[in-house]
């Protein structure tokens, strides 16, 4: 690194290299603090890429809404923190490293499944198990979906970059998932005679065993609030609801039917949720101990938590007559719901609230 400038001439020019300065030739971004001794490849794309006047933006907001209100605002969520800043996603991830991770899943699924169909396994599938993946397996996607772009509204309004690459990220897999699950009946129905694609979403629109789901879904996507979408999903709908449908049913039945497909696939979707949650509960723990706002942040997200777990809770028991439909009883209702349970309310005691 060069030494500083000791010229006695004030630098006049505002063109890049004018000025030298402690640490003007260096590669590495040294005007915030990192989490970790050493700022990471992750902190250097990501910290203050957004801009906020009370940081390094001193002329204010260059663009504001009609009414004032600047690009950001803090008055946007109930929460509050005295260091909006201070969150770093624990998985790090940012464009490069999303796109890569995506890449990768998507390979790993079309791999399984051409190999699958190459092979005629969906052939071999158990027929109530078939009818399983058309009719249910087909309604999940559209919760996906749904959160998804819940998710992908939500991220405009965080207040730092890395809440929203946390938030967007979140989106993409969701409605990666939904995009893999739509892709992967409709190529096994290539190989098998009445298989109905459209199955899927009649049961989403109409099926009273769905409509509990819909109903939790819908409500998070109707909050004004976009942390208690990103709250919401992620601490209470995913372990309560999706997680539920993909590990406590898909995921345990399917073998038993002869699929050792669609396990694979979905398998995908629980490995990005373990992503999104620790995210989402590093976020949270931030603020329900804030040293300010902590006591604050813990009333609005215990009201959240109740008002979210009673919709999804009853979703849940709602979803009860699917585990009774395939021809091989591989795992009971009752030990998937009450796992399910007990992972959400693990997830409540590490944010810390309540």
């Amino acid at each position: 690194m060069a030494e500083a400038s000791t010229e006695s001439t004030p630098v006049k020019s505002g063109a890049a290299g004018a000025a030298k300065f402690v640490g003007w030739d260096s590669r590495k971004y040294n005007y915030f603090e990192p989490k970790g001794r050493r700022a990471t490849h992750y902190e250097d794309v990501t910290v203050d890429v957004q801009p906020d006047p009370e940081r390094y933006l001193l002329q204010d907001w260059i663009i504001s809404f009609a009414d004032g209100t600047g690009a950001y605002n803090k008055a946007w969520t109930a929460l509050k923190s005295s260091d909006w800043h201070k969150f770093r996603a624990p998985d790090e991830e940012w464009e490069r490293t999303h796109y890569a991770r995506q890449a990768r899943i998507e390979g790993m699924i079309k791999q399984v499944v051409d190999n699958a169909r190459k092979n005629g396994a969906p052939g071999h599938f158990d027929k109530t198990w078939l009818k399983m993946i058309q009719d249910h397996v087909g309604a999940l996607k559209h919760a996906e979906f749904g959160l998804g772009t819940s998710l992908m509204q939500a991220q405009r309004y965080g207040y730092t970059q890395m809440i929203n690459n946390a938030i967007l990220t979140n989106s993409s897999y969701k409605l990666r998932f939904a995009q893999d699950l739509t892709l992967y009946i409709g190529e096994i129905a290539m190989d098998l005679d009445g298989l109905d694609t459209d199955a899927g979403k009649e049961h989403w629109l109409k099926d009273p065993v769905w409509q509990g789901v819909r109903e939790a879904c819908e409500t998070i996507m109707g909050s004004a609030d976009h942390l208690e979408q990103y709250f919401a999903t992620n601490a209470v709908f995913e372990p309560l609801v999706a997680e539920l449908v993909r590990s406590g049913f898909v995921m345990q039945c399917a073998a038993a039917h002869n699929d050792f497909v669609t396990p694979a696939v979905v398998s995908s979707a629980e490995a990005d949720y373990e992503h999104n949650l620790a995210n989402a509960v590093e976020l949270f723990h931030i603020l329900a101990h804030d040293p300010t706002y902590g006591a604050d942040n813990r009333k609005v997200l215990s009201e959240w938590h109740d008002k979210h777990v009673a919709l999804c809770t009853e979703a849940a028991n709602k979803l009860q007559p699917i585990w009774s439909q395939p021809r091989v009883k591989a795992v009971q209702f009752k030990d998937a719901l009450e796992h399910a349970q007990n992972r959400a309310a693990r997830i409540k005691e590490e944010i810390g609230f309540g």
